[in-house]
């Protein structure tokens, strides 16, 4: 077939017909083979994964225990006991929870992620999904605490697993974007006072380690209290995580709000509007919908971060799968314990990271319009 020329308007020159060689072959050349020290990377990668593949598969599949309730089968074979993940999940899941009651654990999880799905759908964004999400709150307190419509009430001593993973999770992002906003608003104020208090929260935060604030939440705090007020060990450590994600959300609210032109604001002016109505209304629908993808990474870390909280005796899903190896039978496999707790935190974080991909194209091709 002969190659047909494509003339460019204006131009008096004919340009060759695109080339369509675009298949599987050419991404892998230009992928993987676009050069010899990329070819040679390629060949040693594959051929790593060839010496290593046969032997995990053999470790973590063929040779494997799947089910048994006696470890000693598991003891006798060559290869992974995911047995202990089958014996141990309830307590890996639903922590110290009483064992009876972990149906409103697992509804809990269910219903929590369920929302997030659904709130994923861009058509379903209005004010409508705030009172949805309000009600969701006051649905989880229900369930966790209990002490009404006949369930048996149930401490924050007991809580643990996945359930209160998901809640100190929901609680660090819900409340710490708007305390990043507010902290980003505050260092660029104009009041000296104001803007001294928001920048030192943010950089005193932001220089100590996570399990630094926490055990400052769990220790200190209770020292510059009265003596005759007591704070829950677990909103303790919430308050620490949303400080935490509210200090360094909040310097990525501030650079989408240096990204804004000087122009927006001599518009917001121009039309009469104050300082909080302009930002509310120009400014800070702006600056988030260009840190979108920024703060979907500080979302991710938040929901990895959840497993710090095991560290001050919080049995969140890693604390509650130390407490289940403490079994003298069991202990020996925590390896695969620990893989199936990395497997569900991928499953979210991979999900997470799919959307913020999903997000950042829609906007592109909004912005392209």
């Amino acid at each position: 077939m002969p190659r047909i020329s494509h003339t460019r308007p204006g131009e008096g020159r004919t340009l060759p017909r695109p080339d369509s060689d675009h298949g599987w072959l050419r991404t892998v050349r230009d992928g993987f083979f676009s050069g010899w020290i990329s070819g040679a990377i390629t060949v040693v990668f594959v051929a790593g994964l060839a010496t290593i593949l046969p032997s995990v598969w053999r470790w973590a599949v063929a040779d494997a225990v799947w089910y048994t309730t006696d470890p000693s089968a598991c003891r006798a074979a060559s290869g992974a006991c995911w047995a202990v993940v089958a014996e141990k999940y309830r307590v890996i899941l639903f922590g110290t929870y009483p064992y009876d009651q972990h149906w409103r654990g697992a509804l809990v999880v269910l219903f929590v992620t369920g929302l997030a799905v659904l709130s994923s759908v861009p058509r379903l964004w209005s004010a409508r999904l705030f009172v949805v999400w309000a009600v969701a709150a006051v649905t989880v307190a229900v369930l966790m605490f209990g002490g009404i419509f006949g369930l048996p009430y149930v401490g924050t001593n007991q809580w643990g697993g996945l359930p209160l993973t998901m809640i100190v999770f929901i609680t660090s992002v819900v409340f710490g974007l708007p305390l990043a906003v507010v902290l980003a608003l505050g260092r660029r104020s104009h009041l000296p006072v104001i803007r001294a208090v928001c920048i030192g929260v943010i950089e005193i935060v932001r220089g100590l380690p996570l399990v630094s604030v926490l055990f400052m939440m769990i220790i200190l705090l209770p020292l510059f209290l009265p003596s005759d007020l007591t704070v829950d060990k677990l909103l303790r450590a919430l308050i620490g995580m949303v400080v935490f994600f509210g200090a360094y959300a909040a310097e990525v609210v501030r650079g989408g709000l240096q990204a804004i032109p000087a122009g927006q604001y001599d518009a917001a002016k121009a039309l009469g509007l104050g300082y909080w109505p302009s930002m509310f209304k120009i400014i800070l629908p702006q600056a988030l919908r260009i840190v979108i993808p920024a703060l979907m990474n500080d979302i991710i870390r938040a929901f990895k971060n959840t497993t710090f909280v095991s560290v001050i005796g919080i049995f969140d899903m890693l604390g509650a799968t130390k407490a289940s190896l403490r079994d003298v039978d069991w202990v020996r496999y925590s390896t695969e314990a620990y893989i199936f707790v990395a497997l569900v935190f991928f499953l979210y974080c991979f999900a997470m990271s799919r959307y913020s991909q999903f997000i950042e194209t829609r906007l592109g091709r909004e912005d392209t319009r």
